[in-house]
């Protein structure tokens, strides 16, 4: 009888310490199927709604969602993933992560630590205990974003025909992807940055500023309602914009509160 495969995701923002993370599962688990590499939150958030892995191996500093965002989101669309976080994290988290139910791997990555965390996930085979990542995730919190990351955008220069602008960022009711540029939507018209969203999400606050779709970020601030459909996907409705906006459904969970 053929032994069932166990899948996985990998999602780290470092395109090189991603590469040697999926290196060293070769060699520590053969039989491990990686079913998705992921270089930010939001693809990894998809990638967990779409193939629900057995394991993911999440960085926890990442571009739009952090690793935290994400195996909180998970745990109602995929919540059988046994979830390893990887962290440089300093003792405090790392003795939070002694008393929690996921394991972690504190860069740079060893041969030895790997192996262990390998010899964990098989021993525990999906069983979660969701009390305990629940209490987890809210214990690291606080130390999620990077301590030393730079303040977060104020104004952004964007063009609106042959006028340059100067916006205010607290002004802005969502930003969308806009091929290698991004489109700035506020009450008074939209506008063209010259910044690709990707780069955006990482100088923006992450606390007003929140991705709900590959291709859209909105402004929390700027949220009149939230509507959920039958597909478990959502419609964002605006206090200074007509339009709507459509939330992917692995991103409705961050709207539960709400």
């Amino acid at each position: 009888m053929t032994e069932p495969v166990t899948t996985c995701i990998i999602a780290e923002d470092e395109a090189l310490l991603r590469q040697a993370l999926v290196e060293r599962l070769a060699q520590a688990w053969p039989e491990l199927h990686i079913l998705a590499e992921c270089e930010d939150g939001a693809s990894a958030l998809e990638a967990m709604a779409e193939h629900r892995p057995d394991v993911a191996f999440l960085d926890i500093r990442m571009p739009g969602l952090t690793g935290l965002e994400v195996a909180t989101a998970a745990a109602e669309v995929s919540p059988r993933t046994q979830i390893v976080f990887v962290t440089a994290y300093d003792q405090y988290a790392i003795d939070a992560f002694e008393r929690g139910a996921v394991d972690y791997l504190l860069k740079p990555i060893t041969a030895e630590r790997l192996s262990a965390t390998v010899q964990r996930l098989q021993a525990r085979s999906g069983n979660n205990d969701a009390a305990t990542l629940a209490t987890l995730l809210q214990r690291l919190a606080p130390v999620a974003r990077a301590v030393d990351a730079p303040p977060p955008l104020t104004w952004i220069t964007a063009s609106a025909g042959r006028e340059t602008r100067l916006i205010l960022v607290e002004d802005v009711a969502y930003f969308r992807a806009d091929n290698k540029y991004t489109t700035v939507m506020t009450a008074e018209g939209e506008a063209l940055l010259r910044t690709p969203i990707k780069e955006l999400l990482t100088m923006l606050d992450p606390d007003t500023f929140k991705q709900i779709h590959r291709s859209t970020i909105v402004n929390l601030r700027a949220i009149a309602g939230v509507v959920r459909d039958d597909s478990g996907r959502g419609t964002v409705r605006l206090k200074t914009r007509p339009e709507t906006l459509a939330v992917s459904a692995p991103f409705m969970t961050l709207f539960r509160h709400m």
